[in-house]
């Protein structure tokens, strides 16, 4: 991961806004519904936040009374996140080292960011080994990847870059997304997250679908009342936990638990 890329890229982004469109609280409401589904199931509530962002989640949760640690790579961001609740323990941090904690240390560990910015397996394990150091032995991680599928659909075929994505082998023969080292996002398939469960000996609670339709939607769920937006919440609930769902999500969420 190039860590000086990506605080600049995050600098210019707006991450305050990301979730607060209707589209984009598909995303929201379905991690929130299951993080609680994860609390009620826990002894404790110790939160831990990686990649916190402007804490979209650090925020409620720690006002719903949850003992949360949010810890945020991009200062910009951490910034705005300290000025909104200064109450909260918000610290600077990279998701790859959690020696600041100790083993065995929190009930959830959320991880909607660091492991679609770490580009490569070897990263992506480092931080995944830390998460499982530092999460009890009753806790979850959280962990939300980007899927391989939406970036081609997306960015290869609707806005018209499959053709040079071919030619310049940014794509191996099964259109599988080949992030270099220097890019800012890696795309996954389900094969890919299997792997690193397995090889971190971590157990899988559920796998969901985690936006769904919401991207290719975009426009017609903005739009829509706010009593046909509540059928399509109902819908996407009742059937998150669909396998054959899964690989055409823009977020797919991993639950894990320690073996």
């Amino acid at each position: 991961m190039n860590e000086e890329q990506l605080i600049t890229y995050y600098n210019k982004f707006n991450e305050d806004k990301r979730l607060k469109t209707k589209h984009a609280r598909v995303e929201y409401l379905t991690a929130m519904h299951y993080i609680h589904e994860c609390l009620r199931q826990t002894s404790g509530k110790k939160i831990l936040d990686l990649g916190a962002g402007t804490g979209a989640y650090a925020l409620p949760l720690f006002e719903e009374g949850y003992d949360v640690t949010a810890v945020e790579l991009v200062k910009h961001n951490l910034r705005t996140m300290q000025m909104k609740a200064p109450q909260l323990d918000a610290r600077w941090g990279n998701a790859m080292d959690l020696s600041a904690f100790a083993d065995d240390s929190f009930d959830v560990i959320l991880m909607f960011g660091p492991m679609y910015h770490l580009i490569s397996h070897e990263d992506k394990m480092t931080a995944l080994k830390e998460a499982k150091r530092v999460i009890k032995k009753d806790g979850f991680i959280l962990i939300s990847y980007c899927m391989n599928e939406y970036a081609i659909i997306t960015h290869g075929i609707k806005e018209g870059f499959l053709k040079a994505s071919v030619q310049d082998n940014q794509v191996d023969e099964t259109y599988h997304v080949l992030s270099a080292p220097e890019d800012l996002y890696s795309y996954v398939r389900l094969e890919d997250i299997n792997r690193l469960q397995a090889e971190a000996q971590l157990s899988r609670y559920k796998i969901i679908v985690q936006d769904g339709m919401a991207e290719y939607l975009k426009k017609e769920i903005n739009t829509m009342d706010e009593e046909t937006f509540t059928l399509v919440m109902d819908y996407h609930l009742k059937n998150c936990e669909r396998p054959e769902l899964l690989g055409y999500s823009r977020h797919v969420l991993d639950i894990l638990t320690k073996e």
